[in-house]
């Protein structure tokens, strides 16, 4: 078994432009689809600290 340890200082290799297209646009999509979520979630904890005070008056 090769020790993974020896490939550490070895210089970095380039990615090749396709995988790295696809891979930043699976990170836009994940990105897009995180701020849509936040949109149109409600913020509970924000709801039930506002009742929570409402009640105590």
């Amino acid at each position: 078994m090769d020790n993974p340890f020896k490939h550490i200082n070895q210089p970095l290799k380039e990615v090749p432009p396709e995988l790295k297209g696809k891979v930043m646009h699976d990170i836009a999509m994940a990105k897009l689809l995180m701020e849509l979520a936040e949109l149109f979630s409600y913020n509970l904890g924000y709801i039930i600290n506002t009742i929570s005070e409402k009640r105590k008056k």
